[in-house]
């Protein structure tokens, strides 16, 4: 009974310290990733012609997105493009880091692909998330005026049955 007892006051301590380290933690808010934040964007030159290509690109395709909102078809088209992006990144990301002397002021291309994840699968998945959340909304409104057509028709073949 002792040995059961002595292992439950291990575990409470064991609880209490997690317990402890989670609150610490919790009470430290958002301010260590937020400075992680503010350091990745310091560390990057905003002003290389390839970056500003591809933030140029990345609103150039906000913008298509935005205003082809009713042409469903086209719309697939991109979505199915910006998710072919970001399924082609780490291949891009091998490629970049070979050959950035050739394009860029330093080499940001890391092995693990933190920077291609921020600055081009980042953007093109929030496109993705916009067109599927129009598409959506699109059927929604397709399914509610389909239902309109059925109410009437059946509107019709009872009025049709009464005469």
């Amino acid at each position: 009974m002792e040995e059961l007892q002595s292992a439950l006051n291990a575990h409470m301590d064991q609880m209490a310290d997690l317990v402890e380290k989670l609150t610490a933690e919790l009470r430290s808010g958002l301010n260590p990733a937020y400075e992680n934040l503010v350091g990745f964007f310091h560390a990057i030159d905003w002003k290389e012609p390839w970056l500003i290509c591809l933030l140029s690109f990345h609103v150039a395709l906000l913008l298509l997105t935005l205003l082809s909102r009713k042409n469903i078809n086209f719309q697939m088209c991109l979505f199915l493009l910006a998710l072919g992006g970001v399924y082609l990144a780490e291949r891009l990301n091998s490629f970049l880091a070979g050959n950035w002397k050739s394009f860029a002021g330093q080499n940001y291309f890391d092995p693990r692909g933190l920077f291609l994840s921020v600055l081009w699968s980042g953007p093109l998945l929030v496109i993705a998330i916009i067109i599927l959340v129009n598409t959506l909304f699109s059927l929604c409104y397709l399914i509610v005026r389909w239902k309109r057509a059925e109410l009437r028709h059946r509107t019709r073949v009872a009025r049709g049955k009464e005469d």
